[in-house]
């Protein structure tokens, strides 16, 4: 791996700091608890899109852990996790296997709704109580419109990075 590209990878998991930082400063006082902008998901779309899968996966794993290490606590390492890679493997296999058939903001949307799944299967083991599933009706419909919100962000900025390259 060349220098140029660690330390394009690099500024991209800062960037996905930094996002995850701005997010937690917005006041986050909707009807449903739970419910985020997820703002560093639009470095990891852009990453599956750019980079190898390996790589974007590189850049994911290093956010959680350093956004948990430094803003959050064990319980929201288990949430990120089970949502940023269920999120993550969703969204990878639409790349490679669907990429003519889904845009990014309809990838984005797939991956938004499967983020929330994984934050309810982690909440349902952490609290031992398979009835929150009931709860995931609302949070995909917060998954799809965050997932369109990110999609639309990750399209605009894709396109200006492909002109920068």
């Amino acid at each position: 791996m060349s220098n140029r590209k660690i330390a394009m990878l690099a500024l991209l998991v800062a960037q996905a700091i930094i996002l995850s930082f701005i997010e937690r400063l917005i006041p986050t006082s909707f009807a449903v608890p739970g419910i985020k902008l997820g703002l560093a998901n639009i470095i990891t779309l852009i990453a599956l899109y750019m980079f190898s899968v390996r790589e974007a996966f590189l850049i994911l794993v290093i956010r959680i852990l350093l956004t948990s290490l430094l803003f959050g606590s064990i319980t929201s390492l288990l949430y990120s996790a089970f949502g940023g890679l269920l999120s993550f493997l969703i969204m990878a296999l639409f790349i490679k296997y669907a990429r003519n058939k889904f845009s990014v903001v309809g990838i984005s949307v797939a991956g938004g709704v499967f983020h929330n799944i994984g934050q309810i299967a982690a909440a349902s083991i952490m609290v031992q109580n398979f009835k929150i599933v009931f709860y995931l009706p609302v949070l995909m419909i917060s998954g799809v419109i965050t997932g369109i919100f990110i999609g639309l962000i990750g399209k605009y900025l894709m396109k200006y990075m492909d002109r920068v390259r």
